[in-house]
């Protein structure tokens, strides 16, 4: 979808559809569709007193113009209770009338962000308003051979704003949001695809294509190299499975030489089955998504590179498929780890934070100002949190209390569970330094603290999207299926660290 920001009045543009919005408590119209009503012989007025549009959040009226204004229809979208209007709740209408549009056949949408009363920079608006029409239209149609499956689709998006001072704004942040929505479609498209065609090699190829398309550099390293780190808990994983596990590495040098990097893990399970512990076969299919956490870093750092974000990051996949076999490691095997520690095998579907425990550790190389690890890593998060929101735990409270600030301005939930020092007792073994699980209660909180134990001294953070990385139904501006969850708030997180960090060392 192409996206434009123009001068100009939307009562003059004839587009092919016009998008207004209208509050429930107001009785009249205003911002946009008050001018629209005054060029148009009042005929929003009359839908709003005869009581046929109350404007209520993700309602929506079609109006037919015949000739009354250039534009051939108007769009009147519902906003809700002005005093509950929020930017989460932009993104909401401008994809649900972005839907709409589609369905309607319509391949043109003119919108203004003059919602009459709205209390936001014209900056946000734009950029709510762009990020859910973008990701509200999002659909994943590859394997799809039926055409009629993939049309429908907005090819122009136009955004008319006649106060010519507000224009470089708007285009400013129409860009950022196609940017960061263009990175959330990537991710989305990586959890989305089979595993057959995602295994660790085809992820790190994609990861190797992204990185040459951003001019990111990327190292992929294979079993062997590997093996001479000491990567045993990564490599035990992967020994079930007859596709190598990769080791992908990418970095964004966006920062000065010597400054230290924002390093993000990812976790990159391409198919769970739960190894030896093997999963029920119920819903055993949606376990291609475990490899969400990593397609979330790649695709973070691919948009702080087209974004030109002012910092340096790196990026950490550890990739691997978790698949029983001849090979495959069992209950009460022990696994040195990179990091030394020993780590007693309890259970094999809990083998995220094994491949993780590596990959913290060797992320410990780059010397790093900050750690963010982010994985599918407890179905324990999911019964605390429910389906929307991560979980939060860590080791600094400033990186914590970003990572928030960034989840309050993105609408991606994070709640923060307590690394509780006396779980640890759960962790312990009688064979070796740990186990990889505790009991189940507390769950989420255990594996955080066993992750704890490989993220070295440097401020670090992990986020647990089992729950909002795969959704079973449709969100406003989240399709049912992969939802892309981490990277908007990874890449707000680097924006907001970078502009912090500016202010601090003018």
């Amino acid at each position: 979808m192409n996206i434009t920001v123009m001068s100009g009045s939307l009562a003059e543009f004839a587009g092919e559809i016009l998008i207004a919005g209208h509050f429930q408590d107001n009785t009249v119209p205003e911002g946009t569709a008050r001018l629209l009503d005054e060029h148009g012989g009042g005929m929003i007025s009359e839908l709003i007193d005869r009581g046929d549009f109350t404007g209520k959040l993700y309602s929506f009226s079609v109006i037919y113009t015949r000739g009354m204004i250039p534009g051939r229809r108007i769009l009147i979208a519902g906003l809700g209770k002005k005093g509950e209007f929020t930017i989460e709740k932009m993104r909401g209408v401008f994809s649900k009338a972005a839907q709409k549009i589609r369905d309607l056949n319509i391949t043109q949408a003119v919108a203004s962000l003059d919602l009459g009363g709205a209390e936001f920079s014209i900056g946000d608006m734009a950029q709510a308003a762009i990020e859910g029409a973008l990701l509200g239209l999002y659909r994943f149609t590859p394997y799809k051979t039926d055409e009629e499956d993939k049309k429908g689709e907005i090819t122009e998006f136009i955004i008319v704003e006649n106060r010519p001072a507000l224009l470089e704004e708007i285009r400013n942040s129409a860009r950022m949001a196609e940017i960061i929505s263009r990175a959330v479609y990537c991710a989305r498209d990586l959890v989305s695809t089979p595993s057959n065609d995602m295994t660790p090699s085809i992820l790190a190829q994609r990861a190797a294509a992204i990185a040459a398309e951003a001019r990111l550099t990327c190292e992929v390293m294979d079993e062997a190299a590997m093996e001479k780190q000491g990567m045993h808990a990564l490599l035990g994983v992967a020994r079930g499975s007859a596709e190598e596990a990769r080791l992908i590495i990418l970095e964004y040098r966006g920062g000065g030489k010597d400054d230290r990097p924002v390093v993000l893990v990812g976790k990159g399970i391409t198919f769970d089955s739960g190894g030896i512990s093997i999963k029920p076969a119920d819903r055993m299919d949606e376990m291609k998504s475990d490899m969400a956490g990593g397609a979330a870093v790649i695709c973070a750092i691919k948009a702080a590179a087209d974004l030109k974000i002012p910092l340096n990051v790196t990026a950490i996949v550890p990739a691997t498929e978790n698949l029983p076999g001849g090979r495959a490691y069992k209950p009460g095997d022990v696994l040195k780890t990179m990091s030394g520690q020993t780590v007693e095998v309890k259970n094999t579907d809990a083998e995220g934070r094994l491949i993780l425990a590596d990959a913290l550790t060797f992320a410990q190389r780059y010397n790093p100002a900050a750690i963010i690890d982010i994985a599918t890593l407890t179905g324990a998060c999911v019964v605390a949190l429910g389906d929307y929101i991560a979980g939060l735990m860590g080791t600094d409270e400033d990186l914590k209390k970003a990572i928030s600030a960034a989840s309050d301005a993105t609408g991606e939930t994070v709640w923060e569970l307590p690394l509780w020092h006396e779980y640890e007792e759960l962790l312990k073994s009688d064979v070796a330094d740990m186990k990889n699980v505790g009991t189940r209660a507390g769950g989420t909180i255990t594996a955080g603290l066993f992750l704890k134990k490989f993220a070295g001294d440097s401020p670090w953070a992990h986020l647990d999207i089992a729950g909002p990385a795969l959704l079973s139904k449709d969100k406003p501006y989240i399709p049912k299926g992969a939802s892309g969850v981490g990277v908007r708030l990874l890449t707000q997180f680097l924006m907001d660290r970078s502009r912090a960090s500016h202010v601090s060392h003018p």
